[in-house]
């Protein structure tokens, strides 16, 4: 009796011992506009580093995170947010949304990659940038571009596609990139005659490549990574860094300011910036916070890095209505429907 009474209870406390430890997690909540397929892998990694932490993603576009959080301001539902736009960050930082916090391995960091203001209160990952993704059987012929302006080719008409600056970071980057290199009045002018050629403003980074490389399309203005990963997987189509430069922008991580998870939140900011989350970023972008991390893909262009302009991320951020407004105004008609 004894022994099966004993056994009653060991087996009490195992079936009991799952539920004690889940309920001791805390749910902590973080917006999002990293990739679907990164969810899982980062959720993993992040709940390995603090234990006690239960990840709850809450994702979408970056344009679509970015509203909502500015929409959330009264009443914030986010304790962090991750992998967003560092130009959204700094509208949120300027808005007062965002925790004094400066994570513990931040000052190991590339300088770009780090907040250069005070308070510190965001965090760059990595950086991505926006690229010409060129078919080369649909071109038929036409030369490579080499040049933004080279896209303004009447052949290429109907042709092109990039994504929509509202909806996709890597649409606005692209926007804000001609305006800071051309010059604000040449580069709407340049936008007039792409616009010409557009055959749809697209919601997503990566479509607009991936289109070129199902010959759907002649030309998709795009994600770098994505452009990689197409050519790597044999699409005939040329990765091109215009000669001009291309903008850019980086993901970068926030605490959301007097969120009830502090401490944990401060825990989940000391991971992001360790040499195993820079290696989870780098298995997606070839540009990382932490010095000498990551290979850069064998179909990934050489002279990227050196392409990317003078970028003024505050510039992003504090012309981001304006210039999103002036662009609907004038472009909008060939906005692709939202799924």
């Amino acid at each position: 009796m004894k022994n099966w009474l004993a056994s009653c209870v060991i087996g009490a406390i195992a079936l009991a011992l799952p539920g004690v430890a889940h309920a001791q997690k805390t749910k902590v909540t973080v917006y999002t506009a990293l990739e679907n397929d990164q969810l899982a892998p980062f959720k993993a990694s992040i709940e390995k580093a603090v234990p006690e932490v239960e990840v709850v993603w809450v994702r979408d576009s970056t344009g679509v995170i970015t509203a909502r959080f500015l929409a959330e301001k009264d009443n914030p539902r986010a304790d962090m947010v991750m992998g967003l736009a560092a130009s959204s960050l700094l509208m949120f930082e300027k808005a007062g949304l965002l925790e004094a916090y400066k994570p513990a391995g931040a000052d190991a960091l590339k300088p770009a990659f780090r907040d250069s203001k005070e308070p510190y209160t965001w965090t760059g990952m990595d950086a991505y940038l926006g690229v010409v993704c060129y078919n080369t059987v649909e071109a038929k012929g036409v030369a490579v571009p080499g040049s933004w302006k080279d896209l303004l080719n009447p052949a290429f008409k109907g042709k092109i596609v990039m994504p929509h600056p509202a909806s996709s970071g890597t649409g606005y980057l692209m926007v804000a990139g001609w305006l800071q290199s051309m010059g604000e009045a040449e580069g709407w002018r340049f936008m007039d005659g792409l616009h010409e050629n557009i055959g749809a403003y697209l919601h997503s980074g990566s479509a607009p490549c991936v289109q070129a490389a199902r010959g759907e399309r002649t030309i998709g203005l795009a994600l770098d990574m994505r452009a990689a990963s197409e050519k790597s997987k044999g699409a005939p189509i040329e990765v091109v860094i215009p000669k001009e430069g291309v903008g850019w922008e980086m993901e970068a991580s926030a605490i959301v300011k007097g969120n009830k998870n502090m401490a944990l939140t401060k825990k989940i900011a000391d991971w992001s910036t360790t040499k195993a989350a820079n290696e989870l970023y780098s298995k997606t972008y070839a540009i990382v916070a932490a010095p000498g991390v990551g290979t850069k893909p064998a179909s990934y262009p050489v002279n990227a890095e050196a392409g990317m302009i003078n970028n003024d991320l505050g510039w992003m951020a504090d012309n981001r209505e304006r210039v999103l407004a002036e662009w609907s105004k004038r472009y909008e008609s060939k906005a692709a429907p939202k799924n």
